[in-house]
């Protein structure tokens, strides 16, 4: 799609939210970037009453509630190139940062078990020329694929964090470095996930959220014999 295409479909669109402007400042995108984040917003609400992508209450305050808790995760990986989204669904965090992060040389493949919800990360990702790649599979039968490529691994309201250490485990075994946001059960989450695992991580207070945490995992092992 072309520059003045795309900008003839985001002036045909509503654009309302208050809290826009603020989160465009805060991330600092291009102009172009914002209009395809634009896009994105439009077709979230033109999807949702199909699709049920996300929570209908929160597209209200679509900017700060997805855009922006997405859009702080690139901060944590400035110089991360290859990403792996899990349990895409409504495209957050993953195609959000794809179209937020094509300027950067950022690539980001998005796994998503349901097809419908596959559809819509497909036409979306195709309108606003992100640079993703959507696979409709179950987590587990792909995630082997992606050892020693991916920088990056992330997801969003998709299980518990123990649940999330066994299905990225090769990946964090091996150099992958895990994004996850979470709300104000991540301690405890994380104390859960200790009698799994032994996990090499920090907290990140989010921007968005004054409770909730993104837990960054730099590296897993299984725990020692005590």
């Amino acid at each position: 799609m072309d520059h003045g295409d795309l900008s003839r479909r985001i002036s045909e669109l509503p654009m309302t939210d208050s809290d826009r402007a603020r989160v465009l400042a805060t991330s600092g995108v291009s102009r172009e970037t914002a209009e395809r984040l634009d896009l994105y917003v439009a077709q979230l609400r033109r999807w949702q009453p199909i699709k049920n992508l996300v929570g209908p209450a929160t597209l209200a305050e679509v900017w700060s509630r997805h855009i922006d808790d997405a859009l702080q995760l690139l901060d944590l990986a400035p110089g991360a190139k290859r990403w792996l989204d899990l349990g895409s669904g409504a495209g957050i965090p993953g195609l959000i940062l794809a179209i937020a992060g094509a300027e950067r040389g950022i690539r980001v493949d998005l796994v998503e078990s349901n097809a419908r919800k596959c559809a819509f990360l497909t036409e979306t990702a195709r309108l606003t020329g992100a640079p993703a790649r959507v696979r409709n599979a179950r987590i587990e039968t792909v995630i082997d694929e992606y050892v020693g490529t991916t920088e990056i691994v992330c997801a969003r309201a998709l299980a518990p964090l123990t649940q999330l250490l066994t299905w990225t485990q090769p990946l964090l075994k091996t150099g992958t470095t895990g994004l996850f946001p979470k709300g104000r059960d991540a301690h405890a989450e994380l104390t859960q996930a200790a009698a799994q695992w032994t996990v090499v991580n920090d907290l990140v207070p989010s921007r968005t959220d004054s409770d909730a945490r993104i837990v960054r995992v730099t590296a897993l092992a299984a725990p020692s014999h005590r």
